[in-house]
């Protein structure tokens, strides 16, 4: 915690009525970035702040970062450049503009950001938003930009207030484990987020029960290693997600339920059940794999083989028949061959995929991987992404092809593309549009899919399955 150089404009909280205050979220990386800043919207809320669409409009805008992809840090550093523009141009219309930069690039970028960018108020780490409104508070009294990147003693989800957003189409976010203790070679998660922590579980329970009251079909459970929940539980024991899972269904209520992002280490026996036994819970499954050599898995430290992976998958397959799998790949990670690559190609063709996200390595100060030998070039991590990403739009066609013609029970979420159209989700998490009423959003609804798009789907109303 420190008083650095002084911000130019910062809002005065005491001089304005708070209903007046606009608030504008700039959202970059995973959902659990989404729900974060759903949550620093509700823990600014009693301070009169409300969501406005742009920038210009807004007495504070957050800037919540992500630290995942490449050049994050420069990224942030541009977006501030456009962002200073509009705090200028609001300082000389006499209003002032809290600027805060929040998330993984906060956290590790910190002192950085006040450095070259002293125009930013307060920088704060992913464990620390619950302090939100002690931070206005501090950069409007003592003139000076404020800092919280320490990891707090307090778990931050106690601290948050009850009352969130309605869910907006019928789908929400909640997290209920953050942190990684894996320490996968080219990751920064455990760095930024800190070591694995789970919510105990009557405090997620409430929150579901919260967002069930208020209009929530589906709700998907966000934890940087979710499957390695293990939180109390109201009888004393330790809860595993597969408990929880259980017990937001046949308890709570929850029509749809989804979690990610998971890890192959972490799928027990119990979880794999769950998606037996349970309805509720969607037959679609993010399992990260990244690479599908096994010398290029023990250099990434991911603790598993390449087969472990393929019986775990199948495994799964034989629980759920109708699971749909969707994955992360890395290609070019230091010291891959043509043959590791090769390796990773023929797991892929192996198990089948309905969605995938591939990258190139791109080293992260800090971590292990950034400082190995034996780099790829550029051009052969280029031409091994490009084919890698070949394969995987073929599989997700053919998957999606393979929905044409089925009645599928759809929840939409919002309006379509184009007038007339709404859009929802598949059980397998694919977009679907189709022409309806907009009192459909929010609501599940029986879908006959006609017709495959690049990244979506198209089809037509048959009947309403769920009218509550």
């Amino acid at each position: 915690m420190n008083s650095l150089s002084p911000p130019t404009g910062v809002a005065q909280p005491h001089t304005r009525t708070v209903s007046m205050r606009g608030l504008h979220v700039i959202t970059w990386g995973c959902q659990m970035n989404v729900y974060d800043s759903e949550r620093m919207t509700d823990v600014l809320r009693p301070l009169g702040y409300r969501a406005v669409g742009t920038p210009d409009d807004a007495d504070m805008i957050i800037l919540n970062t992500c630290h995942i992809r490449d050049r994050a840090a420069e990224k942030v550093f541009s977006e501030l450049g456009r962002l200073r523009k509009v705090k200028e141009a609001r300082a000389e219309r006499g209003a002032g503009t809290v600027l805060a930069v929040a998330g993984c690039v906060a956290q590790a970028e910190g002192h950085e950001i006040l450095a070259r960018a002293p125009y930013v108020d307060i920088v704060l780490g992913p464990q620390t938003y619950h302090r939100l409104p002690e931070m206005v508070a501090r950069a409007a009294r003592a003139a000076g930009a404020v800092i919280e990147t320490d990891f707090p003693i307090e778990q931050k989800f106690d601290f948050l207030p009850a009352d969130r957003a309605a869910p907006a189409g019928g789908a929400a976010f909640l997290t209920i484990q953050e942190g990684c203790d894996k320490f996968c070679s080219f990751c920064v998660v455990p760095y930024t987020r800190g070591a694995e922590s789970s919510r105990p579980a009557v405090a997620v329970l409430a929150e579901a029960r919260r967002l069930v009251a208020a209009g929530a079909r589906e709700i998907t459970l966000l934890g940087q290693n979710v499957n390695a929940y293990h939180g109390e539980g109201p009888d004393g024991a330790t809860w595993g997600l597969a408990r929880l899972a259980r017990v937001l269904a046949d308890e709570v209520g929850v029509a749809r339920i989804r979690y990610t992002t998971s890890h192959p280490r972490d799928m027990e026996d119990d979880l794999i059940a769950a998606h037996r036994d349970l309805p509720q819970l969607m037959p679609f499954l993010h399992l990260p794999v990244q690479s599908g050599s096994d010398r290029v898995l023990a250099a990434m430290n991911r603790g598993h083989t390449a087969d472990e992976y393929r019986v775990l998958v199948d495994r799964l397959r034989t629980a759920r028949p109708d699971l749909a799998l969707s994955s992360d790949f890395i290609v070019g990670h230091p010291g891959e061959t043509d043959g590791d690559f090769a390796d990773t190609m023929r797991l892929i063709r192996d198990i089948g995929f309905a969605q995938a996200y591939s990258f190139k390595y791109s080293p992260r100060p800090g971590t292990p991987a950034a400082g190995a030998g034996q780099q790829v070039a550029e051009s052969t991590k280029d031409a091994r992404l490009q084919e890698l990403q070949a394969l995987l739009r073929v599989q997700q066609d053919e998957f999606n092809d393979a929905t044409i013609g089925r009645g599928t029970p759809v929840l939409f979420t919002g309006r379509g593309r184009k007038p007339g159209q709404i859009s929802g989700k598949s059980p397998w998490l694919q977009a679907v549009n189709v022409e309806g009423p907009e009192s459909l959003i929010g609501r599940i609804a029986s879908v006959d899919i006609r017709h495959r798009y690049t990244n979506s789907l198209g089809g037509v109303l048959t009947e309403e399955t769920d009218r509550a």
